[in-house]
Formats: C-alpha cells, sequence, structure tokens
C-alpha cells in the first residue's frame, strides 16, 4: 500500500503520511489479536500455562492473517491442556458467530471430540467425501464440494492421519491420500476456510509410517502452506497429582531421551493407576461392566491372537456366552464396508438419510438380535441387526461374516478373500456376459458379508482415538528386542485412552514402582 503512488496521493490530499496509516493498520492488528487472545483466556477458565499462552498468540494471529494458504499445527502431550484450548477457541468462535467444524479420523474419536468441545464433530471421511455410484466392492468416494465460507476447520487426533496408501487413507476414497484431499477441500474453493491440525506427536503413528506426517511443518510446508505451529509442552496445574498423567509423561520423556531403557511405572492400590493380577481380573472387568456399561470398558492388547483369548474368556466366563454370536455383544468392523448402508439407505422415505454412508474399519456395534446362523462356501455367517453407539444409536440389518471372530489375522487373509470371491462367483456362472455376472456378484450378501471381531480386547491401533472410563492394558511377554520407540508409543497410546481408571495386568515387578 506504500509504494502505490495513487493511494500515495490520495492519503497526501488529505494530509495522512502513508508510512502512518500503515503504523495505524498494524495497530489496528495488534488491538485485534489481543482482543481475540483474551476472548480466548476468559473461556479457558484457567491462568493458561507458559506454552499455552504462546498456541493462544498463534490462534489469535492465524483468525486474523491475511495469508490464503494459512495452517496451524497444535501439538499437545497427555495433560497439557491441548483439549481445554480446543474447547476454549470453539466456544469463542461459536460467540462470534463464525463457522467451525469438527473433524475425527474415526467415529469413536469423533464422538469424544465432540463431547469435550461442546459441538458436533464428524469422521473426516464421511464429511469430505461423497460416494459415487454403488458399485459393491468397487464403490468409489470422490471428495465433495466445500460450500462454506470462511470456515474452521479443526481435526482432531491428527497423528492417525496417513499421508498416502495405509491408516485411514484407502484408494477408494479421492486420490488415496488422505492428507492431501483434505488440504483440498478446505483450502481448493479459495472460500477462506482454514485448517488447525490438533494431536499428540508420542502416539502410535498410522500403520506403515515412522512418524505422524500431519503433525509435521515441512510436510505441509512442501505441499506450499504457510505452517504455523506450537508445542504444548507445560503440564496444567490442577492434573499434577493424576497418576495416569505422570506415567504419560515419564513415557513420553522416554521417547524423547532414553527409548531403549525398560519403563517402570506408578501404581498404588487405590489410585488411577492399578497393578492387577490375572486371578483378580475377571472380578474387576466383572464390577466395572456392571458400574459403566461394557461399551465404556477396553482390554488393550500387543496383537490380534492375545485380543482373542481375552474376548472369549470375557464372553465365556463373564456374560456366559456359548454361541459364536449372541443378543448383546460388542463387535467391530474389521475392513470398510458399504454395501449395507447403501441398501439401508435405498430403504428409507424420500429425505431421510442414515448417519454413516458406509461401515468404517473399527466402528463399533452392539448385536442386538442374531437369526440364520449357517456355512457357506466354506465360511460361517449370520444375519444380525447392528446398533452403532457412536451415530446416534442407529440400527442396520446386516449379513456378518462369523469366520472373522477366532482369526489371528487382522481380518480375512488375501487367500480367503480369494477363496470366498471364486466360489461365489461361480455361482453365477450361468449368467452369460461377464459384466452382468459381476454386476450380480457385488450385490450379492455372502460376497458383501460385513467382517466383524469382538469388541471387548482390542489391539492398540484399534483403541487409538478412543476413550474409555476403564482401561486395562496387558503387554503380555515382552521380548528385549521388542524395546524401543515403537514399544514406548505403543504404552503411552494405551496409556492414555482412559478418562478415570487404568489397569496394568500381570504387570512385571521389574516395570513398577509403588506409588504412595
Amino acid at each position: 500500500a506504500c509504494s502505490d503512488r495513487g493511494h500515495d496521493a490520495a492519503a497526501a490530499a488529505h494530509g495522512i503520511c502513508p508510512f502512518q496509516r500503515f503504523q495505524e493498520f498494524l495497530i489496528l492488528i495488534s488491538v485485534l489479536e489481543q482482543y481475540f487472545s483474551q476472548l480466548i483466556k476468559d473461556e479457558l477458565r484457567h491462568e493458561p500455562t507458559p506454552s499455552q499462552a504462546r498456541a493462544i498468540r498463534l490462534l489469535s494471529r492465524f483468525q486474523l492473517t491475511p495469508c490464503a494458504n494459512a495452517l496451524v499445527i497444535l501439538r499437545g502431550y497427555a495433560g497439557t491442556g491441548k483439549t481445554s484450548l480446543v474447547a476454549a477457541l470453539v466456544r469463542v468462535l461459536k460467540k462470534l458467530q463464525r463457522p467451525v467444524v469438527l473433524l475425527a479420523p474415526t467415529g469413536r474419536a469423533a464422538k469424544v471430540f465432540s463431547l469435550y468441545a461442546g459441538h458436533p464433530a464428524y469422521t473426516i471421511h464421511r464429511f469430505i467425501y461423497r460416494q459415487d455410484t454403488f458399485k459393491g466392492e468397487d464403490t468409489r468416494f470422490s471428495l465433495g464440494f466445500n460450500s462454506l465460507k470462511n470456515a474452521l476447520f479443526i481435526v482432531d487426533e491428527a497423528s492417525m492421519i496417513a499421508s498416502g496408501e495405509g491408516g485411514f487413507s484407502e484408494s477408494v476414497f479421492g486420490t488415496g491420500q488422505l492428507l492431501d484431499d483434505l488440504l483440498r477441500f478446505v483450502y481448493g474453493g479459495n472460500n477462506g476456510c482454514r485448517l488447525i491440525m490438533v494431536g499428540d506427536t508420542a502416539q502410535l503413528p498410522p500403520v506403515g509410517e515412522a512418524d505422524s506426517p500431519a503433525l509435521q511443518d515441512d510436510v505441509f510446508t512442501r505441499m506450499g502452506m504457510t505452517v504455523g505451529s506450537v508445542d504444548l509442552t507445560d503440564v496444567v496445574r490442577q492434573d499434577d497429582a493424576s497418576q495416569v498423567l505422570a506415567g504419560a509423561t515419564h513415557l513420553r520423556q522416554m521417547i524423547a531421551e532414553n527409548p531403549d531403557a525398560l519403563p517402570c511405572l506408578a501404581g498404588s492400590a487405590k489410585g488411577e493407576v492399578r497393578f492387577l493380577p490375572g486371578d483378580e481380573l475377571i472380578e474387576a472387568l466383572v464390577s466395572d461392566y456392571d458400574k459403566f456399561g461394557a461399551d465404556e470398558v477396553i482390554v488393550v492388547t500387543r496383537s490380534n491372537k492375545r485380543a482373542n483369548v481375552y474376548n472369549n474368556g470375557i464372553r465365556s466366563q463373564i456374560f456366559y456366552r456359548e454361541e459364536e454370536l449372541s443378543r448383546g455383544d460388542l463387535i467391530m468392523a474389521v475392513k470398510n464396508n458399504y454395501h449395507w448402508p447403501e441398501k439401508a439407505a435405498a430403504a428409507l422415505p424420500k429425505g431421510e438419510s442414515l448417519p454413516f454412508s458406509f461401515i468404517a474399519n473399527g466402528d463399533v456395534a452392539e448385536v442386538l438380535a442374531v437369526r440364520n446362523v449357517h456355512e457357506q462356501y466354506g465360511f460361517r455367517f449370520a444375519d444380525v441387526t447392528l446398533r452403532f453407539p457412536d451415530y446416534d444409536g442407529q440400527e442396520l440389518d446386516c449379513r456378518v461374516l462369523l469366520s472373522t471372530l477366532q482369526s489371528e489375522a487382522p481380518a480375512l487373509t488375501a487367500d480367503e478373500s480369494r477363496r470366498l470371491y471364486e466360489a461365489v462367483l461361480e455361482d453365477y456362472a450361468h449368467i452369460s456376459t461377464k459384466k452382468e455376472r459381476m454386476k450380480a456378484l457385488r450385490s450379492d450378501a455372502y460376497y458383501n458379508a460385513l467382517q466383524i471381531k469382538y469388541a471387548y480386547a482390542v489391539t492398540c491401533h484399534k483403541a487409538q482415538g478412543g476413550q474409555w472410563q476403564r482401561v486395562y492394558i496387558d503387554q503380555g511377554y515382552l521380548p528385549p528386542d521388542a524395546l524401543g520407540v515403537s514399544y514406548l508409543r505403543w504404552l503411552y497410546t494405551a496409556f492414555t485412552r482412559t478418562s478415570d481408571r487404568l489397569y496394568l495386568v500381570n504387570w512385571p515387578e521389574e516395570q513398577r514402582v509403588t506409588a504412595p
């Protein structure tokens, strides 16, 4: 503006120096930043820590910057007030009537985000993608159109977001590059929308990646973004006495300073963190199931094999269930499924819709009814009615594949998938054209059966992003070569899944410290 001679002349004609105008503009921006900062501090409802104060200044500047491709990364360890700061920002934006969209990688994470932020949250996939014409297994989801103006998008649990194939990115969604697609959705319309990525770098990164790309400045800089970032490192004062927080802080420090050492965790008989002998496990689980319900209690293990042992023991010894699948069972989808939501949506009255367009890998449901248990093509199936607690209790009828319940693999293996495909396709051999045969296959209930596992005990990757009132951690036998950053991140992620109490099951003596 100072170099524009026309503006200079106009300003001079009114006795105003262009440089003075520029100074006044900077003063105005500074005043607005201070005003916005004070609004956040008022909503924070406690004196900000030094790192929170830095984050507040960055967020205030971010709201006023004219830079169209600006993005903020808010990194924070457990107990540093990341949650309360984001919630305060959301309350400020709502009071200022600014549009805000909360997103998370999974349904459980979105539900947790919504609860602490006091604002609806959605999964990334379901918000930014739209479903193309249904084609069964070949169904694709294209990047949708962002019709919002000047909206702030806040993504929680960003450590889970993969940059490409693997993790929560799949080739059926957009370009197969979730991070790229998210940026394109938010910034592609040149409509003033901005993005904040929120996460914890000490948690497990996406499957197949050494670090979490969505929390790294240089990843976005290479994409042409102007990045501002801040790390919350100061523990919020009122959480100082938390044993869970103390343990998480200890593990995080080991990740940074001494990753090859054996961690020793503090616990006590009546505190937040408790050492639990195996012979007391059943009694503790029964008490917690009665008090909180099965969907607020989780066992976290290091392998699917170990999770199977726990799931079978819990079902037989606590719930006395003898059938493969029973009413009341909690199950988890272990592969994305598009067929059954599409079928249910097609039967709805005009104007109504489901809260999800597909069942995502990791979604949890309660079994309301089990019918028609049978074997076909060398696999076991059942027709069920499911209720999805993370999606407003939506009920859905579908066929499930019982054979994956006891498998030590995460889902059907490649050989098993091929065997099912070929067996089902053979039933349509009488159809003369390949196109029509494939069309019949893609609408087949057996071919589209939902792959499931029990959800009482899960691996840490499946638990990531969720939060339960009672969390039981079983690391099993820990061979010497298992130590290192990956193990510490696994333990840190499992440790931070609880909102109330944590049990360390059969914990080795050499990894214990008795807390006062």
